[in-house]
């Protein structure tokens, strides 16, 4: 078995109202219930709003901090759920699912090792 990061990218703003978050939260512990159930579960969390985050790099032999996400753009990256499956075919199918419940875009991206 292989292990995938399923990326949950978000749109930039303020989470959308209750009435329409709330099923979504529903849906989502029910799919991840399910990745359970199935031995396909590994990780997932959800993230902080970008503001929270703090980039660390080296610049000229200086190791700097910044506030705020590394890249500016529409969208972040809001949450993930690493899971494992036999191929890329069984991770795109389980993607696809988190992309109809959660209604976001998801990034699959295969772990090294």
């Amino acid at each position: 078995m292989k292990t995938y990061l399923l990326s949950i990218f978000q749109p930039d703003g303020p989470p959308p109202p209750p009435e329409l978050l709330e099923p979504i939260m529903r849906d989502l512990a029910a799919l991840n219930q399910e990745l359970v159930d199935t031995g396909a579960f590994v990780f997932s969390a959800g993230l902080c709003p970008p503001g929270t985050a703090t980039v660390v790099r080296l610049a000229e032999g200086e190791v700097l901090l910044t506030d705020g996400p590394f890249t500016e753009g529409k969208e972040h990256l809001g949450g993930f759920t690493v899971i494992t499956a036999p191929d890329l075919d069984a991770a795109l199918k389980w993607a696809r699912r988190l992309a109809a419940t959660t209604t976001l875009p998801i990034e699959v991206r295969p772990l090294q090792g």
